[in-house]
């Protein structure tokens, strides 16, 4: 490590613990040239994701366009920014470990199963644009399979 106001490139760690919550390590150095004390943050690198899109040309991943995405299906619903960070992180964790080559249909597939679990109508917006819904019975197919998996079986009356 160069020492930013001598630029000595020898120093000492004087302290270091960890910080974010075992996500980085923060080291006190001091320089053995001037004496002068700076910090340092040491993280693991991100991994990159590469998205092959239908129509198969490639691009990084962007975290920004799947909150955009979710904050478009959940706009006027009662979730708050938090909600919409965690259902993010849990979507980008499920495609970290799907390994460094993920295709859109699996961010999508990831993007509905978390938003069927927190917001109904949140979850049919979504799978209008990303199934692409060109009819109103497209709508009424994808209900019907929510109403369908959301009531409880109704038992049959004895004879």
């Amino acid at each position: 490590m160069r020492c930013p106001w001598c630029s000595h490139e020898d120093d000492k760690v004087v302290d270091s613990r960890s910080v974010d919550r075992g996500g980085a390590i923060r080291r006190r150095r001091e320089c053995l040239s001037c004496h002068r004390r700076y910090t340092t943050f040491e993280r693991v690198e991100d991994l990159g994701l590469s998205v092959i899109k239908r129509d198969g040309t490639k691009e990084p991943y962007v975290r920004e366009k799947l909150v955009s995405g979710l904050e478009k299906a959940l706009a006027n619903r009662p979730v708050t920014d938090k909600q919409v960070a965690t259902v993010a992180g849990r979507v980008e964790a499920r495609l970290r470990r799907k390994g460094p080559q993920i295709t859109s249909q699996e961010v999508g597939l990831e993007v509905l199963a978390e938003l069927k679990k927190l917001d109904q109508v949140a979850y049919v917006r979504y799978a209008s644009v990303y199934k692409d819904f060109q009819e109103v019975s497209d709508f009424e197919r994808e209900l019907g399979m929510l109403l369908q998996k959301r009531s409880p079986a109704k038992p049959r009356a004895r004879r």
